[in-house]
């Protein structure tokens, strides 16, 4: 597992970066860098499974299970991903999971002379590095926009 960091400053406050990061219709703008029919299934709460979702290329819903590890309101988020959705199932072992589950999502949200400073750590595999470079700045990109025009 490698770990990449993201950060990106917003001219907003953290309470408001935080809420455009998580409220499912934001969420829903700012994630459609990586499917543009991403979405999530739960609460953020502490402890909670969450599904992240999306449809594939052949129609069908998928995404990841995951479990909100931590959770502290306009200070931090950290997500431990546990495994695959598919048609609706949950997989949790064997060779499609064994390679990233455990793998960790984390947001940390900084004040810094009236803006936000938001710092993402992901863990994943060579595999993905590639897709990440490319997505994450778009994505957060799309945050900060949202963020500074609420």
């Amino acid at each position: 597992m490698k770990k990449l960091t993201y950060q990106i400053k917003i001219d907003a406050p953290v309470s408001r970066v935080f809420k455009t990061m998580l409220d499912k219709e934001t969420y829903k703008q700012w994630t459609s860098a990586f499917n543009p029919s991403s979405d999530f299934e739960s609460v953020w709460e502490k402890g909670q499974r969450i599904h992240f979702t999306g449809v594939n290329e052949n129609g069908e819903k998928g995404g990841m299970v995951a479990e909100i590890a931590e959770y502290i309101p306009n200070s931090y988020v950290s997500i431990r991903h546990l495994g695959i959705l598919d048609k609706g199932q949950e997989i949790l072992s064997g060779p499609t999971v064994e390679d990233w589950a455990g793998a960790l999502e984390n947001y940390s949200f900084s004040a810094i002379e009236g803006q936000t400073l938001l710092k993402v750590d992901v863990d994943t595999n060579d595999e993905y590095i590639d897709y990440f470079n490319e997505a994450w700045p778009d994505a957060l990109q799309r945050l900060k926009e949202i963020s500074e025009t609420e």
